[in-house]
């Protein structure tokens, strides 16, 4: 993949924190879509991001842990699921590239968790009834299976070895180092946002699904290529992450 230089990952910029916590967990399905698909959602002053030429969309589930908001740790809102469907784009900003993500929907278990994300970054959440399961976790932390449920869907990966560092520019590297987000607005504007997080160590599904009923989660254009087995899966053990506060690109 033809690569110009990337901003390094987990740089923690002189910016508001907007929230700080744990993402663990995290049960990714990766599926290769045709770029048409994505077109229409790609923000502004963002194009579509490639991996040897091919555009892919992910399902992602994972849990937040130990949440705070500007800080502050609020009340029965510090531990919860999220299951997302997300793509990839990438920005030019002087000499470089910031590879980041846009979501397509976002699913939570809290009506207020959804309406503050709505609220600051206009990004595409939705409260439903989630829970999630995890099954022997070995000594690389990552468990050997994980299953989110989340609203009409459920999705599961199960892993058979210990983790692993992602490799420098694999596929595995592409979906998993993110370090940037790029949400549409209202007026047509965009808002660019920072996470910051250490890389994280992946353990390789051998097995991974996905069930329910798609077309009422993501809409019947993502739903066919949904229904089809995923191009790759795995699972990252996570860490701490920042997420700072959002920015309007010129």
């Amino acid at each position: 993949m033809a690569e110009t230089s990337v901003e390094a990952p987990g740089v923690m910029p002189a910016r508001r924190v907007f929230l700080s916590a744990e993402w663990r967990w995290l049960a990714m399905l990766n599926y290769q879509v045709d770029p048409r698909l994505l077109a229409p959602h790609v923000p502004r002053g963002c194009e579509l991001d490639r991996f040897d030429g091919a555009t892919y969309v992910s399902v992602v589930g994972f849990v937040f842990a130990n949440t705070r908001l500007h800080g502050v740790p609020i009340p029965y809102h510090r531990t919860f699921e999220e299951v997302n469907l997300r793509f990839y784009v990438r920005r030019a900003v002087g000499g470089g590239v910031r590879r980041a993500v846009t979501f397509l929907r976002e699913f939570v278990p809290r009506r207020a968790i959804a309406l503050v994300a709505r609220w600051a970054y206009n990004e595409p959440y939705r409260a439903v009834p989630m829970s999630h399961e995890w099954q022997g976790a070995g000594p690389g932390r990552v468990p050997r299976r994980a299953e989110y449920r989340a609203g009409p869907i459920q999705f599961a990966v199960e892993t058979g070895g210990e983790t692993v560092a992602l490799a420098p520019n694999s596929f595995e590297a592409f979906i998993s180092e993110h370090y940037w987000g790029y949400t549409a607005q209202r007026d047509g504007g965009t808002v660019e946002y920072e996470v910051a997080h250490p890389p994280w160590r992946i353990a390789a599904a051998r097995a991974a699904t996905l069930t329910g009923d798609l077309e009422s989660a993501y809409g019947p254009s993502f739903a066919g290529p949904l229904r089809s087995p995923p191009h790759s899966a795995w699972l990252a053990d996570g860490s701490a992450v920042t997420v700072f506060a959002p920015n309007r690109i010129a």
